[in-house]
C-alpha cells in the first residue's frame, strides 16, 4: 500500500511516539488532539527527542528540519484526516470513547484508508462492530517508546480483510517495525503477559520481598530482560496497566487479573510513573528512585 499521509488521533505519549516515527518516514503527518494543550505537548515532546538526539550526535539538525517539515498538528479532526492513506488511534483505553471515535473516522476519512487502534488490550473487534465498514479496521499496538521499540503487534479480528492484515504489516515494514500477527483475544499477545508479570512484582514489592530496583534487577540480570517489570510499568503508564488489568478481569471473569490495591491507590492519587513524576518509583531528570513509603 502506498501511504503518502497519515493522521494520528491523539497527542499523548504514544500519539506522539507514533507521529514522530511517521514523519521519520517520510509520509505527511497530522497529529491531532481534541485538547490544545495536550496537542502542544505532544509536539514539544517529539521535538525534545529529536534535540537529544542532535546533543547525543545520533541525530543532525537537517535530519530535523525534514522531519519537521512532515509534521503538523491539527484541531480539527475532518481537517486532519482528509486524503490520508492511514489513521492510526491512540486515545485513553475507553471503549466507548474509542467506538465513537471510528464512527466519525467512518464517515469523514477517505474510504481506502485503513483504520487502526492502538489500543493496548481492548478488543478490536467490538471496536469495528461500531462501524459498518470493519475490514478495515485493524490493530496497530506499538510499544513506549515507539522511536526506539522495534515490536509492532498487529491484531486481526475476525471481520478484518487480508487487504487490510498485508497492509498493516507493510506500513510496520515501512517504519523499520519487526512485526508480529495475533488473534483478536484479551490482552493480545505482549500485554496479557505484561501486565499480570507486573501485578506479581507489585504484589511481591507490598509483601516485602525486596525492594523495586532489586526486583527490577532480578528480572533484568536472572532472566536478561532488558528492563524489569516495575521500572517498565512506570514507563508505560500506570494508568495504561492498570485499564488493562481491570479489562482481563472483566473478559476472562476472573479477579486474578485484578489490579493490586497499591495500584489502585497510585493511579487514584495521579502518580502514574515516569510521565507524571512518580510512580513505583520516583523520577528526576537524574534518573529514578526506590521510594519509602510504598
Amino acid at each position: 500500500m502506498d501511504i503518502r499521509a497519515v493522521a494520528v488521533v491523539g497527542a499523548g505519549t504514544m500519539g506522539a511516539g507514533i507521529a514522530q516515527v511517521c514523519a521519520q518516514v517520510g509520509w505527511d503527518t497530522r497529529l491531532y488532539d481534541t485538547f490544545p494543550d495536550g496537542l502542544q505537548k505532544g509536539m514539544d515532546s517529539i521535538h525534545t527527542f529529536w534535540d537529544k538526539g542532535i546533543a547525543r550526535e545520533k541525530t543532525t539538525q537537517k535530519q530535523k528540519s525534514e522531519w519537521s517539515a512532515n509534521l503538523s498538528m491539527f484541531e480539527d479532526m475532518t481537517k486532519a484526516v482528509a486524503d490520508v492513506d492511514l489513521v492510526i488511534e491512540a486515545v485513553p483505553e475507553i471503549m466507548e470513547l474509542k467506538q465513537d471515535i471510528f464512527r466519525q473516522l467512518e464517515e469523514i476519512a477517505p474510504t481506502h484508508a485503513v483504520l487502526a487502534t492502538n489500543t493496548s488490550g481492548l478488543q478490536i473487534g467490538e471496536i469495528a462492530r461500531a462501524t459498518g465498514c470493519p475490514e478495515r479496521v485493524i490493530g496497530m499496538h506499538f510499544f513506549n517508546p515507539v522511536p526506539l521499540m522495534s515490536l509492532l503487534e498487529i491484531v486481526r479480528h475476525d471481520s478484518c480483510s487480508d487487504a487490510t492484515v498485508e497492509a498493516a504489516q507493510s506500513i510496520g515494514s515501512t517504519m523499520g517495525k519487526e512485526t508480529i500477527l495475533v488473534r483478536d483475544v484479551p490482552g493480545f499477545a505482549t500485554s496479557r503477559l505484561g501486565v499480570v508479570l507486573g501485578n506479581e512484582a507489585i504484589r511481591m514489592l507490598a509483601d516485602g520481598v525486596a525492594s523495586a530496583s532489586d526486583i527490577d534487577t532480578a528480572m533484568r540480570l536472572g532472566y536478561r530482560h532488558p528492563m524489569g517489570p516495575l521500572e517498565l510499568s512506570d514507563l508505560v503508564g500506570l494508568d495504561v496497566r492498570h485499564d488493562i488489568l481491570n479489562n482481563l478481569a472483566e473478559a476472562f471473569d476472573d479477579d486474578r487479573y485484578l489490579p493490586h490495591p497499591i495500584l489502585d491507590q497510585l493511579v487514584e492519587a495521579g502518580e502514574l510513573g515516569k510521565k507524571t513524576g512518580k510512580g513505583i518509583y520516583d523520577w528526576s531528570e537524574d534518573g529514578k528512585s526506590d521510594r519509602d513509603d510504598l
